[in-house]
């Protein structure tokens, strides 16, 4: 999401938001030198929030839900993406205090924070200012809808940062192209895609490179990375989950989008299945007479606070760690050669089970 700042120095209100390779910062507007010093951070936060509850529109979608109607969170979800066209309205006519001090609010939160951005902007008392607050809003929506269509250029540039429930097949393509490509490459999945959907492509990637391996060393698909394990310290606990879970999905967008919500879930507080985690926690033990200190128990695998980017980076350490099985059992003795030949079979592996991606 973008942040909004108030430069002490020259009395200017700045944008900052993340691209994947830093941070990047734009003037919104001048704000006045008349404009008492809490006026002028409320607009700023005010920005900040808005911003971030229309980023969690793209994060959080409408359709990543079971409950769309009546009431239920698909349906409020929806109801806060049908809401964009008509915030800089609401920020160029908030609501109002009324003369007895009563006021309405809205419960959609992309509504309201565009009418208290609306309030903090009458308070700094600019119509220069309006106009550029309003313009500015304009262009965060527009760079929100981008990301919808899988265009991540200029501000939608931000998703690579973001962890999404749901995933865009033009970016799913975009991320399956690239390790098409190089099935090597980090950097361009993680400064151009949206990374649950690059985690879609790795996890395809990731599945394909195992079954290569298995296929030249008789192994079974289980034993791959902890073999790999065993020549390389290597993190292999989450990729090797993922290829289990292949046992109970037919893709990988089933795969890895089931196990992002869950750890966003987590992230907000939320364990969206406590009977599913305690059967999968369960030991068996019926001694009550246990430690009295507790053993901590992890409740998603992955880093709550950047699921996706996490899971992506551990998908690509499980490809890499194939070819590391691959060299033991097929390779040439030449580094460049093995990893051509590896590079070849994975290539071919993927393209005949293109259809396990979505």
């Amino acid at each position: 999401m973008t942040n909004y700042a108030v430069d002490e120095d020259t009395g200017m209100l700045l944008r900052v938001w993340p691209t994947g390779r830093g941070q990047r910062a734009a003037v919104v507007g001048s704000l006045p030198t008349t404009a008492a010093v809490e006026d002028r951070l409320l607009l700023a936060a005010a920005l900040t929030s808005l911003s971030e509850a229309l980023w969690r529109c793209y994060t959080h979608p409408g359709l990543a839900t079971d409950d769309r109607d009546g009431n239920g969170e698909g349906w409020r979800r929806e109801q806060s993406r049908q809401a964009f066209s008509q915030l800089v309205g609401f920020i160029k006519e908030p609501n109002l205090p009324r003369a007895d001090g009563a006021m309405i609010e809205s419960y959609d939160p992309v509504e309201e924070w565009a009418h208290r951005v609306g309030r903090a902007v009458r308070a700094v008392d600019d119509a220069q200012l309006l106009e550029a607050v309003s313009a500015d809003v304009a262009a965060e929506i527009e760079a929100v809808e981008s990301a919808e269509r899988g265009d991540l250029d200029g501000r939608a540039q931000q998703a690579v940062v973001l962890s999404r429930t749901d995933v865009s097949p033009v970016q799913v393509a975009a991320a399956d192209g690239i390790l098409a490509l190089n099935p090597f490459d980090r950097e361009r999945l993680f400064l151009d895609v949206d990374p649950t959907a690059a985690a879609v492509a790795a996890a395809h990637w990731l599945k394909a490179a195992a079954d290569v391996v298995v296929e030249v060393s008789g192994m079974s698909p289980d034993q791959v990375l902890y073999a790999a394990d065993d020549i390389e310290a290597l993190p292999v606990e989450t990729p090797s989950e993922v290829l289990e879970l292949f046992d109970f999905s037919n893709t990988s967008y089933g795969v890895v989008v089931e196990m992002v919500r869950g750890a966003i879930d987590v992230g907000e507080g939320v364990l969206a299945d406590l009977g599913a985690f305690l059967v999968a926690h369960d030991t068996g033990d019926d001694n009550d007479d246990v430690d009295d200190e507790a053993t901590p128990v992890r409740l998603t695998p992955l880093d709550p606070r950047r699921p996706a980017a996490d899971l992506l980076e551990d998908l690509l350490t499980g490809i890499r760690a194939c070819r590391l099985v691959y060299e033991e059992y097929a390779g040439t003795g030449d580094a460049a050669s093995t990893d051509a030949q590896f590079c070849a079979a994975v290539r071919e592996e993927a393209r005949k089970n293109y259809t396990r991606l979505m």
